[in-house]
């Protein structure tokens, strides 16, 4: 007899996990471990590969240990590529340690409290946190080899969810004076997603005052962004561009729109 999966959310988690991963690497199968990677300048194919495969042992260390305060980073930050390494090899060795994060959450309870970067307190936070940044990097390595890439609906509703509530964030800024600066009366910032399933994809960022909140709405704002799931995700991670020709529109005070992607995704590139 099968028995209920008790960590439902983990389980959704570590098998987009898993999948995401998969995609990554099959993308640089036999490709150049030296070709740049556009959207991480200086960085070539292996740096990203022992970056992603670094950070996912860094989770899987706080979640098996249940840390409770901050764990050494230094293989998610120290990513230079040693003479030896083979892109096919790292390619292993990052899905080795995905399906290791993604069995340490299913042995692990949803709710048991570990140290994490913002509010969150417990596995569920790094369980999201490096989905997303596996699904950014994906992009990464589709771009630096010239491959498509497709993101799941579902996946990127939510990898838009979670960008927006640490857009909320104070710390999620360089300075409480950058945060200062987008404030103004009424001012807002409004996503559609144009390929959205019906009653979901629209996003409202309240900026008018502290604390800056979000929600799912649909209301006039000072600048509106249209465009398909997964472009908004990317455009927020600046892998995108606002280009009307590529179906990703901003309507209204663009200044306030790129003021706003960079200040609240300050330490997603720190």
């Amino acid at each position: 007899m099968t028995r209920p999966n008790s960590n439902p959310v983990h389980e959704r988690y570590a098998a987009r996990l898993v999948d995401q991963t998969a995609l990554l690497t099959a993308a640089v199968d036999g490709a150049d471990r030296a070709a740049p990677v556009p959207g991480c300048p200086g960085w070539t194919l292996a740096h990203l590969l022992r970056h992603v495969g670094g950070a996912h042992r860094w989770a899987e260390t706080i979640v098996r240990t249940r840390a409770t305060e901050p764990v050494p980073d230094e293989q998610v930050n120290d990513v230079t590529p040693k003479e030896d390494d083979d892109l096919g090899a790292l390619a292993d060795w990052l899905m080795e340690g995905a399906e290791r994060f993604a069995d340490t959450l299913r042995a692990t309870d949803e709710d048991v409290p570990v140290w994490t970067v913002a509010p969150g307190g417990t596995p569920r936070f790094w369980a999201r946190r490096m989905t997303f940044e596996t699904v950014v990097h994906r992009f990464d390595a589709t771009a630096a080899v010239g491959a498509a890439y497709a993101l799941d609906a579902d996946v990127a509703l939510d990898g838009l969810d979670e960008w927006l509530e640490f857009s909320t964030l104070p710390q999620a800024y360089e300075s409480p004076e950058a945060r200062r600066a987008l404030i103004g009366p009424g001012r807002s910032v409004h996503f559609h997603a144009t390929d959205a399933p019906e009653g979901t994809g629209e996003w409202l960022i309240d900026l008018s005052g502290e604390p800056f909140t979000w929600s799912h709405a649909h209301k006039k704002a000072t600048v509106a962004v249209r465009g398909p799931l997964a472009d908004l995700l990317l455009l927020l991670y600046q892998r995108r561009s606002p280009v009307p020709a590529d179906g990703i529109e901003v309507l209204g005070d663009e200044g306030l729109f790129g003021d706003w992607v960079t200040g609240a995704g300050a330490w997603l590139r720190r």
